[in-house]
């Protein structure tokens, strides 16, 4: 299939004074969380929350920082989130994903809104 990314802006909710980060996310379903390398966290200030154990692909653990919120934004949507700090790109997971009713455009490798609810996020609630 290829990989998929996205064109983000990312803002600290509760900074709004400060300059709002714009990065391209890998979109990657299989992965549950927003990830963001250590330098947007400094940019948006973000505060540590806690620490979380992740297991990566080769099933080693490692402990990282865990911060937020962070506001995503992405076209007419935005979400709010917590992010792992790790890696060298923002990874944009399910969790997110969801929040603001993405959905995956396998023919253009390319993430979009919801077509079926284009002008508000959808959410399930049962």
């Amino acid at each position: 299939m290829g990989l998929v990314n996205a064109q983000l802006t990312m803002r600290n909710p509760r900074k709004p004074e400060l300059t709002e980060v714009s990065a391209i996310a890998l979109a990657d379903t299989g992965s549950v969380h927003l990830c963001i390398p250590d330098h947007i966290r400094i940019q948006l200030e973000l505060d540590e929350i806690d620490k979380k154990e992740i297991i990566l692909a080769d099933s080693s653990r490692k402990l990282v920082p865990y911060v937020g919120p962070v506001e995503i934004h992405f076209k007419n949507r935005t979400g709010f989130a917590g992010a792992l700090v790790l890696g060298d790109q923002v990874l944009l997971g399910a969790i997110p994903m969801e929040d603001m009713d993405l959905v995956v455009i396998h023919l253009t490798r390319s993430i979009d809104v919801n077509p079926l609810s284009p002008n508000v996020a959808t959410s399930i609630v049962k």
